[in-house]
């Protein structure tokens, strides 16, 4: 396309990220007030339950740094379109399904057109924008991110309860062929004419690793520990995620340049995007059934619940941003990090008399918290990079994040599990795992619902303490790791964080 075409064409570029990316993570924190419903009405078990947080995770960390390459080598328009027709047909599965295993596997089918869309619209708001106005776009960009993760919890529960959970999934097919179309006539092609072939032996290597450890977190509890299932597949994890890193290390285009972990502030902003989705975002799952099953609110209602979260979150980033030219950036991503640690202390404590209010607290700091962290933690992963490795860096920082959530929330949930059977007495003791972590009571009458909310509620205060651990340990790794001298002397000062947002939501 002629350089007046896309000049002319900007903004449409801009319109089609934006919506692509509105519809990606409104999808993503939708999901999580419908879980409770999508399990009553396909009579999903725990580990389902799981596998619908765990899927779209799992193929979105292992194809982003995949579909970056090969949309420089074949043409970025062309892989974001790629990734909105994968996304959207995908999309319609999950909301045609009719079991929990049709519904997860187009979940996955999900995670690969997401991988897609995100690996390349900031390369296309890159090639489209330049000067102050690539700025003003990325912010825009950065702001529909903040928008979607506001509104998605809200979004979410008025349409699983007003229209039905099927609903959520339904409303990406108009979104997604009004972008396709949009994308097709109005954003201009563009690629890297030095891209280097693509690294499948690293995507073969790392997928296969972490989806056979992720498979023997979520059904270890229900196979046995000790088992030759469970065992084999620990090791087969461990063997492959080391052959990753030697064939990483020896190849001459790897997708996941291992060389940038010489500079401790890069490992750090890794470490921090891990540590956050590990502990703060792998604990919605259980939050939310707790509120739904325990507590017995709608699906509306529990996304009101989550609105001082994701609004504080939202607000408080612009404060964030504008603290980093005069605040260390190492003290907001670990004071962030300690934030969410103490966020989870304070949503402790629960029990069966317990009302949605006992996680106020812990909710407004987590909001304070997320925004401190996520604010400076993009533009820390591609600023101590050299300028032509940005892209790789900033998406091996957003890879991190989804290996956090997909291994948070299955080893959480392994835990909790463990936790509800060591501790089930009477009754109680006689009910599979599967059933006591789905948050509702599993037998009749008063007095068993209030023994069964307390085994629950003792469970999820553990699991609350060791995601605290979690994000305890990720603060003092990040301030310890990241440091002012590692930032790129061609970058200057650390960029305003708005500069270069990512995904920052669970998957």
């Amino acid at each position: 396309m002629p350089a007046r075409h896309v000049e002319a064409h900007k903004w449409w570029t801009l319109t089609a990220v934006c919506v692509a990316t509105f519809m990606l993570l409104i999808d993503i924190t939708i999901v999580n007030v419908a879980l409770p419903d999508i399990a009553k009405a396909l009579h999903s078990s725990f580990t389902d339950l799981q596998w619908v947080i765990d899927a779209y995770a799992l193929s979105l960390a292992a194809l982003l740094l995949t579909w970056g390459a090969t949309s420089d080598r074949v043409g970025r328009r062309y892989i974001f379109v790629v990734g909105l027709g994968i996304f959207t047909v995908a999309s319609l599965g999950c909301a045609l399904s009719t079991s929990p295993l049709m519904l997860n596997l187009a979940r996955a089918v999900q995670g690969v057109g997401g991988a897609a869309m995100f690996a390349t619209s900031l390369a296309l708001l890159a090639e489209a924008f330049h000067g102050r106005e690539r700025g003003t776009a990325v912010g825009i960009w950065g702001a529909t991110i903040g928008a979607a993760v506001a509104i998605g919890p809200l979004a979410g529960g008025a349409l699983t309860e007003t229209i039905g959970w099927e609903s959520i999934f339904y409303v990406n097919v108009p979104i997604g062929i009004a972008a396709i179309y949009i994308s097709l006539t109005r954003v201009a092609e563009s690629k890297d004419p030095n891209a280097g072939p693509n690294d499948w032996l690293g995507l073969v290597t790392f997928s296969g690793g972490l989806f056979l450890l992720i498979f023997a977190l979520v059904r270890g509890n229900a196979e046995g520990w000790g088992s030759t299932l469970i065992v084999s597949f620990l090791i087969g994890a461990a063997v492959l995620l080391v052959a990753f890193v030697v064939v990483e290390a020896r190849i001459q285009y790897p997708m996941f340049d291992l060389t940038l972990f010489r500079k401790p502030t890069f490992g750090g902003a890794c470490i921090a995007a891990f540590a956050l989705s590990a502990s703060m975002f792998s604990m919605f799952l259980y939050l939310t059934l707790y509120l739904q099953n325990g507590l017995g609110l709608s699906p509306f209602e529990a996304g009101v619940r989550f609105l001082p979260l994701s609004l504080l979150s939202f607000v408080v980033a612009p404060l964030a941003g504008r603290l980093s030219a005069r605040v260390p950036i190492r003290a907001l991503i670990g004071g962030g990090m300690a934030l969410v640690g103490i966020a989870l202390l304070l949503m402790r404590g629960l029990s069966a008399s317990s009302e949605w209010t006992a996680l106020l607290a812990g909710f407004i700091v987590a909001g304070i918290g997320v925004a401190l962290v996520n604010a400076p933690l993009a533009s820390t992963a591609v600023s101590v990079v050299p300028p032509e490795r940005a892209g790789m860096g900033s998406g091996i920082n957003s890879t991190f994040r989804q290996v956090g959530i997909a291994t948070g929330t299955a080893a959480l949930g392994a835990l909790f599990q463990h936790i509800l059977v060591s501790d089930a007495t009477g009754p109680l003791a006689r009910v599979p795992a599967e059933v006591l972590a789905q948050g509702r009571t599993p037998l009749p009458g008063p007095a068993a619902h209030e023994a069964y909310l307390t085994l629950f509620t003792d469970g999820l205060n553990d699991i609350l303490l060791v995601a605290a651990i979690v994000a305890f340990a990720g603060a003092v790794l990040s301030f310890a790791l990241i440091r002012g001298s590692d930032f790129v002397a061609s970058h200057g000062a650390p960029p305003p964080p708005e500069a270069e947002p990512e995904l920052t939501v669970a998957g």
